[in-house]
């Protein structure tokens, strides 16, 4: 049977859905099974220790002291943005992450220098001597330097000895996509850069003996988890590189996503095949019956050609899966400089199990019904109460699969969304699908209303096979939502990444002007044609209490709000709004003595702040206590200087503050730059042009992974969408012949036929429009932390597609019919 069915391509469609949906699900487990092998491997270089004190002041002696009681090794790193000057007859200058290590680092894994650009790299045995600094060669490059000149660093000229070439404890932050400069911790304080304002991460690396190094993590959570300490983060061998990890997590979860989304599809083509392989073997079942086959015989029968079918569909997707992780690599790879190790068997397991689960599943419950009626009542196509157990083995597979889900996602967040929009999905839109023809059959019967032929006996007999007409609408519409789904994905979460900087917008930032330098800085920049260049004021405090109640960042259940609430925030004061904010709930201040908060609105949500609650923030040891008047919406796109907290003058302005602008700055121009940094050596610009180009390239990666999966799910989609139209292609052909028989023109049953399909596509694509919408604002919103507005032309655009596919697909099925005799048609049917 399984030979004679493959031969006259019956299987053909269900193999293919079955490896899509293992290619798909199995690519992403081989990348995210070796990136874990890597991220587990290579740990302890990757944080260049074994744990990590992480603060953003510096690190409380008592932790070093335990761990030298602890018998354990220490060092210290001190990162922070500098410019960096060249001190030759053309001057330059350049923004630097500067990286200032003590003797030991890094305490684990090694980081290769080499005696000058281009030159064979070898490990550094030391740090930097005092009064010499290793640097990047895009430093070098930047300033025109050579190995053994001398560079500016602060109030200090020191000299460069060696170009960095590998640094795996590096960081993704911000500051870090600027070139690396690394200096002796003991240089320093002469260099006079750290000072109030300062931005400074500091370090402490810790390494030694698991059991020692578990006793210091114990104390070192003890002391800050249960001291609630402030400002503070603790980086164990887990958390590898969590600046990466983070970003590695963002792209797994869209790669997740569309797999996931990929696989649903094949799970709605695999069900629709089945069933039009079900109908099309009612004849050859019925006989096989009355032959005196048995039940059992049949069910065994089934159930090896299908197992037998998902093991060799679930080992061909598994190897394309393995050829398209290498594709992936090729585009995320470059996220971490690490040597991957070869994955595992678990996904090739899971790939094949997905395929099991889904025969057995979505193929399996259409059959189960031919082998328990009786012989008389197959071959009247009468199901009786056996219809029933094909909905009870759906309900089976469709729980095992989103179970299945959950697992291949790895966070029960996302697959919960996805498993539940699915099933959500499909009891609505077949409820949906019911009422609705019930309806419009009811509607244009109706002698108010003036249908046509076609529309009439269209749904008439849509509603007359309610249940296929049911099955097809959703398994259309669920195929169109996933479609929807994903492009709302792309458009609107990846897309946002990718804006570049508006042609006027600023792309220079001057911060760490002293209040004492303001008139200085404003009067070189207007002489130098910058003008306008507003600076804002930038007082830096702590929120510690919300109505009165002390703030724990382990009260929040998101982790950005936990992360903002344990740092300090940049204030602001004003009494204009600022011309890129609107307010979205309250009032503007205005000009008032009182002491008022406007707060952004993003930053509202997370912590659950509105109008009316009072916030109180420590500002250098001083409280300042207000309530919230207003929510601002801020366009973050503009690239201006923008603030989470606005407070009015009257409240900040006696406190100690630095202050920023921004202001766009032709390439031409960059000496101008220069210029005010030689004369103000504490002032740091930030040229954001080649940060966001670094931003972008990694954000490529990403994207460029998530459309090379996107063909999976295209592919998948044209089955769903195949399948769907196919499964009542016979019905239809029959019908269309019978109506010709019975003296119908050509021109009436096309009318019909058109009418059908534009009925099955509109309700098909409204319904997965609205599903599309809702499914992807939780995801937006509880998942890639991305707010995401209706888009209105959504609807539209779903009931277009949804009738521009079942226009299409109805066309090339029974596009043959109306071109033949009816008897022949009869015949076929």
């Amino acid at each position: 049977m399984t030979a004679r069915d493959w031969r006259a391509g019956e299987l053909t469609m269900l193999l293919l859905a079955l490896v899509l949906a293992v290619a798909a699900l199995s690519s992403v487990g081989f990348l995210g099974d070796r990136l874990h092998q890597g991220l587990e491997r290579d740990a302890r270089r990757m944080i260049a220790a074994d744990f990590v004190v992480r603060a953003d002041h510096p690190v409380d002696p008592q932790f070093a002291a335990e761990a030298h009681a602890l018998g354990l090794r220490t060092a210290t790193t001190a990162i922070f943005p500098s410019m960096i000057n060249s001190t030759g007859a053309q001057p330059a200058s350049r923004l630097a992450a500067v990286k200032a290590v003590s003797p030991g680092y890094p305490l684990r894994g090694a980081l290769r220098i080499a005696p000058a650009p281009g030159a064979a790299d070898h490990p550094a045995t030391s740090i930097p001597a005092p009064g010499t600094v290793w640097v990047d060669q895009a430093l070098l490059d930047a300033l025109k330097l050579k190995i053994g000149e001398a560079v500016k660093v602060g109030n200090r000229n020191f000299t460069v000895g060696a170009v960095i070439t590998r640094e795996l404890d590096r960081g993704f932050s911000f500051v870090n996509f600027s070139p690396r400069l690394m200096l002796n911790a003991a240089d320093v304080p002469s260099t006079g850069l750290i000072t109030y304002g300062s931005r400074v991460t500091y370090r402490l690396l810790v390494a030694g003996s698991d059991n020692a190094v578990a006793r210091f993590a114990q104390f070192a959570h003890d002391r800050v988890d249960g001291g609630k300490m402030r400002g503070v983060a603790l980086e164990s061998l887990q958390d590898g590189q969590p600046q990466v990890r983070q970003t590695l997590d963002r792209a797994g979860h869209f790669l997740t996503l569309v797999s996931l989304l990929t696989a649903l599809l094949a799970a709605v083509a695999i069900a629709m095949a089945a069933h039009r392989y079900m109908r099309r073997h009612l004849d050859g079942c019925a006989a096989m019956r009355c032959l005196g086959v048995s039940q059992a015989a049949l069910r065994a029968l089934f159930t090896l050609e299908f197992v037998g079918l998902g093991v060799i569909g679930g080992l061909l997707g598994v190897a394309l899966g393995y050829l398209g992780h290498l594709a992936l690599l090729t585009w995320l790879g470059g996220l971490i400089d690490v040597v991957l190790p070869q994955p595992t068997l678990w996904p090739a397991l899971e790939g094949v199990a997905v395929g099991l689960v889904l025969l057995l599943g979505f193929a399996l419950p259409p059959l189960l019904p031919l082998t328990r009626v009786p012989p008389v009542r197959v071959l009247r196509r009468e199901w009786g109460e056996a219809g029933r157990t094909a909905w009870a083995a759906y309900g089976f597979g469709i729980v095992l699969f989103a179970g299945l889900l959950m697992l291949a996602a790895g966070e029960l967040k996302l697959g919960g969304i996805v498993a539940g929009g699915f099933a959500g999905g499909l009891l609505v839109f077949a409820c949906i699908a019911r009422l609705a023809l019930w309806g419009a059959a009811r509607a244009v019967r109706s002698e108010r209303v003036n249908a046509g032929i076609g529309w009439r006996y269209a749904l008439a007999s849509l509603e007359r096979r309610s249940s296929t007409s049911a099955l097809q609408i959703t398994a259309l519409g669920i195929g169109l939502m996933c479609l929807l789904l994903i492009a709302m994905t792309r458009n609107d979460l990846v897309q946002g990444w990718r804006k570049s900087t508006p042609p006027d917008a600023p792309n220079e930032f001057i911060i760490d002007i002293q209040p004492d330098q303001r008139g200085a800085v404003t009067q070189y920049l207007d002489t130098h044609g910058i003008a306008g260049a507003a600076l804002s004021p930038m007082v830096r405090g702590r929120l510690v209490a919300i109505n009165g109640k002390p703030v724990d960042p382990d009260s929040f259940k998101g982790e950005d709000a936990r992360r903002l609430v344990d740092r300090e925030f940049n204030l602001s004061y004003t009494t204009q709004l600022p011309d890129d904010n609107r307010v979205a709930a309250g009032s503007w201040f205005g000009e008032t003595t009182k002491p008022q908060i406007s707060i952004e609105q993003g930053l509202a949500k997370l912590i659950n702040v509105k109008p009316g609650d009072v916030l109180r923030f420590d500002v250098t040891g001083l409280t300042v206590e207000a309530p919230v008047t207003s929510v601002r919406k801020l366009d973050w796109g503009s690239f201006k200087v923008n603030f989470f907290v606005l407070m009015p003058p009257a409240a900040l302005q006696d406190f100690p503050a630095t202050f920023i602008t921004s202001f766009h700055l032709p390439s031409d121009q960059q000496s101008t730059i220069d210029g005010l940094i030689a004369a103000y050596p504490n002032l740091t610009a930030i040229d954001t042009g080649p940060i966001l180009a670094q931003v972008q390239r990694v954000l490529q990666q990403v994207i460029g992974a998530v459309q090379f999966l996107f063909a999976f799910t295209l592919a998948a989609g044209v089955l769903v969408l195949y399948a769907a139209l196919a499964g009542t292609r016979d019905e239809r052909m029959r019908e269309s012949a019978l109506l010709r028989a019975l003296g119908a023109s050509h021109r009436q049953v096309r009318a019909v036929q058109v009418a059908e399909f534009v009925a099955v596509g509109a309700l098909a694509g409204l319904m997965a429009a609205l599903g599309a919408q809702v499914v992807g604002s939780m995801l937006a919103t509880h998942v890639f932390q991305f707010y995401l507005d209706f888009d209105p032309w959504l609807l539209p655009a779903g009931v277009a597609a949804g009738i521009a596919c079942a226009g299409v697909g109805g066309w090339l099925s029974l596009r043959h019919v109306l071109a033949r005799p009816a008897l022949q048609s009869l015949r076929d049917a």
